[in-house]
């Protein structure tokens, strides 16, 4: 019996220690974390300093008085480009502005200028005035590089409020959204990491912290984040910005053509995008295109219908943005056409637009 009561408080005992040694040796919260967590809390360290608070302003006349007034246009999120205080964000989000204040991570405000647009692509570039030193810029990844699945973070100012991480993955590629000039932008990420307005412009980052995509779209009938946000690629981003910090926009490839309009084509059922007329000096009108001309009052005869650029079909205008904008001022392409039922091809060198 005594035996019995003795291992008892052994047992006892052994289990009250054990207890206190299992806390002691339990791992702390503020120094644990996954693998995943501790990814997510370096790659939001590095990159935040890099993101910016964009807002602009309008500037109205009183009916009355006559005083100018500065007017609220919109806000949304940025992101340094380069150290000599070039900063990247949405063509919509400085639409129609007539001041822009870019305020970085440590709450220091400067005002900005524009330094290029590019609405069909819906980027921007801005330069700070007098800006400060020690600006942190954005590693670039690679948007070809991306796979379904894989891990994203956006960083950006929804609804004002500043730096703010959300977490996703990339929910399909190449997407197709309408930029704020009509024009389609192709090769779009989706993702589910909560975008909402105010994160227009702010950087879609990898688990590496390099920037792969600029977050410019939601879909959403409410307004606010449905889980399906919109990043423009990061390879379309390489492409523009450098043109617009040179010449301030896009240098677009052209034919110099007029070109009949979607509708034109599907009410007369043409197989093709019809030239309305071709501009003198232009490469078009060097290799010998012709446009439509009017035959008595009513009556048009129709030149060169455009069918093929470089072996790419060509059935309506969007069709033939797309083929265009795979090429750069200089490039030699294949232009095939019918004119009055025969197939006809001309090779012709793109000039930039004016």
């Amino acid at each position: 019996m005594i035996n019995r009561i003795i291992a008892g408080l052994l047992a006892s005992l052994a289990l009250f220690f054990g207890y206190f040694s299992t806390a002691a040796s339990a791992p702390d919260y503020l120094s644990f974390a996954t693998d995943d967590e501790a990814n997510t809390t370096e790659v939001f360290s590095n990159a935040s300093p890099s993101v910016v608070y964009v807002t602009s302003t309008a500037l109205r006349r009183q009916m009355f008085s006559l005083n100018v007034m500065e007017i609220p246009q919109g806000a949304g999120s940025g992101f340094v480009w380069d150290d000599s205080g070039l900063v990247v964000t949405n063509y919509h989000v400085v639409a129609r502005a007539n001041k822009l204040t870019v305020t970085l991570s440590d709450e220091r405000e400067f005002d900005a200028k524009v330094v290029g647009l590019a609405p069909e692509r819906d980027l921007a570039v801005l330069r700070l005035i007098d800006p400060p030193k020690g600006l942190v810029e954005l590693p670039l990844g690679d948007s070809s590089e991306l796979s379904v699945g894989r891990k994203v973070l956006a960083i950006g100012n929804p609804f004002g409020l500043d730096t703010t991480l959300t977490v996703g993955v990339v929910s399909a590629l190449g997407r197709e959204i309408q930029s704020p000039s009509g024009r389609k932008i192709r090769g779009v990420i989706q993702t589910d990491a909560a975008i909402n307005p105010g994160n227009s412009g702010g950087p879609l980052l990898n688990s590496l912290g390099q920037l792969i995509g600029v977050n410019t779209a939601i879909y959403s009938p409410s307004g606010a984040s449905a889980g399906i946000g919109f990043a423009i690629p990061v390879n379309t981003v390489r492409e523009v910005v450098p043109q617009l910090i040179a010449y301030g926009k896009i240098l677009r490839p052209i034919l110099g053509i007029e070109r009949a309009s979607d509708q034109w084509i599907r009410r007369n059922k043409i197989e093709g995008v019809p030239i309305v007329r071709t501009y003198r000096g232009f490469p078009a009108d060097a290799a010998g295109m012709i446009g439509a001309q009017r035959v008595g009052r009513n009556d048009i005869v129709l030149g060169d219908i455009i069918t093929h650029v470089d072996g790419q079909e060509v059935r309506s205008n969007e069709d033939f943005f797309s083929a265009m904008e795979k090429h750069r001022v200089g490039d030699e392409v294949t232009i095939e056409t019918i004119r009055a039922g025969k197939p006809l091809r001309f090779d012709v060198e793109l000039t930039e637009s004016q």
